[in-house]
């Protein structure tokens, strides 16, 4: 009777692990959807604006200045609120906050569609940065604390994401908004739906719960355990190389985006093409942001790939330069390619530190420096073009910053974590 007992206890609870191990599987597969939609929608706040910029400016009565504002707005939420990321993940558990970013996006995008002045414009769109910002930062970090062993499938999986909302946004605002009447509040708001079906998305997964069970018991255990999480990262010089490494892409990146279709244009390429050779170069990122962070996290040096794209686009840069229309589609290939840099620096970043704590202060100080440092890059670009009156000036200016970019792009790949440099 006693060994049957056992038998059975034993088939129990393997049974049991068998069931835990397919809830688990379940759960795992909830939160990597929840990372992807969530993902989609940190851009369309931005780039649907964009092709409706000139009705929202025509219905509102927004000045020249304040239009131009707009164009640095995202930037320096994504630098301010960014830095506060790290706090609240502390505080609250960075499930939590990515969830209540996501519906702070949620929430800004629908409410601009009704703002009836430019101050509540503006400050229901830097409602919805606020929120882009703190999910930028710490959805690595959720990455990094739930799929440590996936990181690089997992960043994968996010830039992908990301890379699609930017691109659909770009692409389908416009003939979307006259499908549904014309108005650019409609066009805007109804963005707002992804928001929702992502903000549901993470109040149903049960990390959202679980980390606030357990920063609650962190908080509880005191001070000394906080301190713990704390990193004197000013002292890591791979923190500052992927500060500056990321600021560079996205003076790169967002350069691009704001300026490529006028270079085509301006080389005699209709509206409409140059609309579709912007849109091949965010959608290049697509597949490409899904495959490369794979494979950079498979090395633990990921400095071939930091060569391999400032290659891209130098020679991207140096075709707009020098044959704009003769080359026009595989210019844009190039430089799309050379603007996966950001995939390769969030990969880099969940690889940088051992823990999920230290990758939530090195995301928040290489994004927010970063940021920082890639605000005056398309103003400068502008003014160099209205200076010159060609394109010559401000695109080798893109390739030359191409190689301070390379060089530091060579430290912050190296295999290293921040948390013995600072010891």
């Amino acid at each position: 009777m006693s060994t049957t007992a056992e038998t059975t206890g034993a088939l129990r609870a393997q049974a049991v692990a068998v069931d835990d191990g397919r809830r688990a599987r379940r759960l795992g597969w909830l939160l990597a959807v929840a990372v992807a939609v969530a993902a989609f929608n940190l851009r369309p706040v931005v780039t649907s604006l964009g092709p409706l910029l000139h009705r929202v400016r025509d219905d509102l009565h927004m000045s020249a200045t304040v239009a131009g504002l707009l164009t640095a707005v995202p930037s320096l939420c994504f630098a301010l609120f960014g830095f506060a990321a790290p706090a609240l993940a502390r505080r609250f558990g960075p499930t939590v906050v990515v969830a209540a970013g996501t519906g702070a996006i949620t929430a800004g995008v629908a409410a601009r569609a009704f703002a009836g002045t430019t101050a509540l414009f503006l400050l229901l769109t830097a409602l919805a940065l606020a929120g882009v910002a703190v999910a930028n930062v710490l959805i690595p970090v959720v990455i990094k604390r739930y799929f440590p062993d996936r990181v690089g499938p997992m960043i994968g999986l996010y830039s992908m994401s990301l890379s699609a909302g930017t691109a659909l946004a770009a692409a389908v605002t416009v003939p979307l908004t006259r499908e549904l009447g014309g108005s650019w509040r409609v066009g805007l708001g109804i963005w707002a739906v992804a928001g929702a079906v992502a903000v549901l998305l993470w109040l149903l997964t049960p990390a959202l719960r679980r980390d606030g069970r357990d920063e609650a018991a962190g908080t509880a255990a005191g001070a000394g355990q906080a301190a713990e999480r704390r990193l004197p990262i000013l002292r890591s010089p791979t923190a500052w190389a992927l500060a500056c490494f990321f600021g560079c892409q996205a003076t790169g990146a967002y350069a691009t985006m704001g300026w490529l279709p006028q270079i085509y244009q301006d080389a005699g390429l209709s509206a409409d093409s140059s609309g579709l050779l912007l849109a091949l170069t965010m959608a290049i990122g697509v597949p490409v942001s899904f495959i490369l962070p794979n494979w950079a996290a498979r090395r633990g040096d990921q400095r071939a790939f930091v060569v391999a794209l400032v290659a891209f686009g130098i020679a991207g840069y140096v075709g707009l330069a020098l044959a704009p229309a003769g080359g026009a589609w595989l210019w844009a290939l190039l430089v799309g390619l050379s603007n996966c840099a950001f995939p390769l620096t969030l990969t880099m970043i969940g690889l940088r530190a051992r823990t999920s704590g230290g990758v939530a202060q090195l995301s928040a100080f290489a994004q927010g420096l970063g940021y920082l440092i890639s605000i005056p890059g398309p103003i400068l670009i502008g003014t160099l073009y209205q200076s010159t009156g060609g394109w010559y000036l401000p695109l080798g200016f893109l390739a030359a910053l191409l190689v301070p970019q390379l060089l530091i792009g060579l430290r912050a790949a190296r295999a290293r974590h921040i948390e013995d440099e600072v010891g």
